[in-house]
């Protein structure tokens, strides 16, 4: 079956739940969130929840537990804690929870970061994507430009797509 039937019997609408990881964001402050809500929503999609985190490693795992065990929700897009910085754990916290790493992801958003916009910077960039269980989980950076990214060229086009590879028989 080729890319274009899969998609046009994949699920029309995802439920997903964005998860901010952040020290000094709230939720009226959150930009990155509001994209990711503003993207989905536009494609038809519903957004459950949004959530702001502190950018510790235990609290992100728990989020991605919660997310994972709620029936209703099949994706988890997080945005933030990807930086080089110690405190940055949302990586760490994301691939080791992972029970299938989609490697594309992020090297395509690296690709895409380094052609469109920053450069040879964009190797600094782990975002990373995966499943566990039955849930799609994207984490991409917390810049509004990094998200917007992610959400219009990658995110947005194959979630239907992903959702319906997931729960194939």
């Amino acid at each position: 079956m080729a890319v274009h039937e899969h998609k046009a019997n994949a699920p029309q609408s995802v439920t997903c739940i964005i998860l901010t990881v952040s020290d000094t964001r709230t939720k009226e402050t959150d930009k990155s969130g509001f994209v990711m809500k503003q993207y989905l929503e536009d494609a038809g999609h519903i957004v459950h929840d949004h959530v702001i985190v502190k950018d510790d490693y235990m609290s992100i795992q728990q989020k991605i537990r919660e997310a994972d065990h709620q029936p209703r929700v099949d994706a988890l897009l997080i945005n933030g804690g990807t930086g080089l910085t110690f405190r940055d754990t949302t990586y760490e916290a994301v691939s080791t929870m992972l029970d299938k790493e989609i490697s594309g992801f992020g090297e395509l958003f690296r690709y895409l970061s380094y052609d469109k916009d920053i450069g040879s910077a964009a190797m600094l960039s782990r975002a990373v994507a995966g499943v566990r269980g039955k849930t799609a989980i994207f984490s991409t950076p917390g810049s509004s430009g990094a998200v917007k990214l992610a959400m219009k060229e990658l995110i947005v086009p194959e979630l239907s797509h992903l959702m319906r590879e997931i729960h194939r028989d």
